[in-house]
């Protein structure tokens, strides 16, 4: 047996994969929606936890290029229409383009981004939700305006990612919710991985450095420009891949959907998992984008939650209550999130587990007098 083989991490990953191959057979529509959800928001995360938690550069403006991956993919796979047009590309191109288009759009703000740091970078990325929304309700042709634009659905190899036609498997059929989950979970995966390799990488001990000590890695050589840059065009094309797919979820785009909410919502979704980790990410974005569903779903179960438009705390308010609650206590008792957490848990089980070492008993010539 080969040494990766014997790894706990391989047969964690192994597992996870096949446990999130296997749920589409046995969850409903409410759950796959969710978990779509949580999937793209996911993979996002891990764009702006590499820019965030490994380099340092607060950014107020993630949804803006959620919104180019989205608004580009719609634009890209559509046809021209009676009051929107579009270029009609064949589907997967589109999707790659989408988020090409959303690097795109990082590149033309990774000079400021190359410059800046902190708190003026956030206010500066701050302004590219102002700039998105103007532009994503007054250019209408594209976008469609206020009402937004259908989406079409995605057609690979044959395979069409909607509801026909039918495609059944161990005689259960897969609709348009169950095939999404099989393009999320393989989207997911290579982008967890890649994130994780350049953090445990070269490259991510020269982004900790800048993060931590700009003046010791310019010292030491680093190009902190350059690779400010490069990871602010990074993360928005991950970005640009979770709002495409976020679009093939909703099967429709609306301007108000990508809002500082949301850019806040990403935020959230990495302090709370925990910064500079993938894992930290996907737990963040899980905790975050299932909570308001949850809260949805059971709000009529549960105190001082009730229907949007009843008076009281709609889900949404109490969702955001809470996870903001869940950052202050992160930021105040777990530096480490959510993963630092299960890191803690886990050494004391372990810690816990091993055998205590064994007394050695000294000779009598060895006993000090």
């Amino acid at each position: 047996m080969s040494e990766t083989l014997r790894r706990p991490a391989f047969w964690a990953l192994a597992g996870g994969t096949a446990l999130l191959l296997a749920l589409p057979f046995y969850l409903d529509a409410f759950w796959l929606q969710t978990g779509l959800f949580a999937i793209s928001a996911a993979i996002g995360a891990i764009g702006l936890n590499l820019l965030t938690g490994a380099t340092g550069q607060l950014s107020m403006g993630h949804a803006f290029f959620l919104a180019v991956g989205a608004y580009g993919y719609v634009y890209l796979a559509s046809d021209d229409g009676a009051h929107v047009s579009g270029l009609g590309v064949p589907t997967p191109l589109a999707f790659v383009g989408a988020v090409v288009l959303a690097g795109v759009a990082g590149g033309l703000f990774s000079p400021i981004a190359g410059r800046l740091r902190g708190t003026y970078l956030g206010i500066a990325s701050l302004a590219l939700i102002f700039v998105g929304q103007h532009l994503l309700m007054n250019v209408e042709g594209v976008t469609g305006g206020f009402n937004g634009r259908d989406v079409p659905p995605l057609e690979l190899f044959g395979l069409r990612f909607d509801d026909s036609p039918d495609l059944v498997v161990f005689n259960i059929p897969l609709g348009a919710l169950e095939r999404l989950w099989f393009l999320a979970v393989a989207l997911l995966i290579p982008a967890a991985w890649i994130a994780r390799g350049i953090v445990r990488g070269r490259p991510g001990r020269a982004m900790n450095t800048i993060r931590d000590h700009e003046v010791a890695a310019s010292v030491m050589g680093v190009p902190v420009a350059r690779y400010r840059a490069g990871v602010f065009v990074l993360s928005s094309m991950y970005a640009g891949a979770a709002g495409a797919l976020l679009a093939l979820v909703f099967r429709r785009t609306v301007p108000e959907y990508f809002g500082m909410f949301l850019s806040l919502d990403y935020l959230a979704m990495i302090v709370i998992g925990g910064l500079g980790t993938a894992a930290g990410a996907i737990a963040g974005a899980v905790f975050v984008s299932v909570l308001p569903q949850l809260l949805t779903r059971f709000g009529g179960e549960l105190p001082l939650v009730s229907a949007p438009g009843t008076g009281g705390v709609s889900p949404a308010e109490a969702a955001r209550i809470l996870y903001g609650a869940a950052v202050v206590a992160v930021v105040l008792f777990l530096p480490g999130g959510l993963v630092g957490l299960w890191t803690r848990l886990r050494l004391r089980i372990t810690a816990r587990r091993r055998p205590p070492a064994p007394l050695t008993r000294l000779d009598n010539k060895e006993q000090p007098a």
